[in-house]
């Protein structure tokens, strides 16, 4: 490999090369490329121009587990989310605390998102992954605890997160639509739910400490509603987003 190559140049070439080495194509998303100035549009032929003999890949993904024909909740947690210890310590937190188990369960799932989906507007993409399978109040906390981590709570026991100060600096102000929720919550029935979400989540978990999934499982079967046919294949309205973790790299 070049030596005069950058590091994000070598990275692109190392992946192009291991690209070569599968029997279809995968292309990035739109959202993945539009920062490098890469548009979507004929990228589709630029790619089978370059890859004589491949088609585009429109199933599984050959570099992911293989997910089952009738996904489960916790199947997502083993092949897509995981290891997920941010996750399942924050619910560890809540379980220790005594919440009872729709506020553990919301400590479980709420920052599915993050390691699944998407970053931007995480509480409220994991709020609309869960919300067909769940108590309303569950899905709320999740969608609102997205505003609340950003304001401080000390009569609750939430103090805003040095991590946060690290991130994104100490002059860093949320977004006025963030501000707009935080006040709406404030005087919502369910604010309680939404900010022990944010008092048991992990801002700097510990990676010496190990939670298993197993430890939740009876809080996901009595609080968690499956689809029998499978999260992805049930019709829902966030039918689709599974569908997405489960093959994100689908060209179509």
């Amino acid at each position: 490999m070049n030596e005069a190559m950058s590091w994000a140049e070598r990275l692109d070439a190392l992946e192009a090369e291991k690209m070569r080495e599968l029997d279809v194509i995968i292309a990035k998303s739109a959202l993945f490329t539009m920062a490098d100035g890469i548009r979507q549009e004929g990228v589709g032929n630029l790619l089978l121009q370059r890859n004589p003999g491949k088609y585009m890949l429109m199933s599984d993904d050959p570099r992911l587990p293989k997910m089952p024909e009738k996904p489960t909740l916790v199947d997502y947690f083993k092949l897509r989310f995981g290891p997920a210890q941010h996750l399942l310590q924050s619910a560890r937190h809540a379980q220790k605390a005594g919440c009872n188990e729709k506020i553990i369960l919301a400590c479980l799932l709420h920052d599915i998102s993050v390691l699944a989906f998407i970053r931007g507007d995480h509480g409220y993409y994991g709020a609309q992954l869960i919300e067909p399978y769940v108590d309303e109040e569950v899905s709320w906390a999740i969608r609102t605890h997205q505003a609340l981590r950003f304001f401080a709570d000390e009569g609750a026991g939430y103090a805003y997160p040095d991590q946060y100060r690290r991130f994104f600096g100490p002059n860093y102000k949320p977004d006025p639509y963030i501000e707009d929720e935080y006040k709406r919550a404030r005087n919502h029935r369910w604010y309680g739910t939404a900010r022990t979400i944010c008092v048991n989540d992990i801002y700097s978990f510990d990676a010496n400490v190990k939670v298993p999934l197993d430890d939740f499982i009876d809080v996901i079967g009595r609080n968690f509603r499956q689809p029998k046919e499978g999260l992805g294949f049930d019709g829902s309205p966030s039918a689709h987003m599974w569908r997405t973790i489960s093959r994100p790299t689908k060209f179509l």
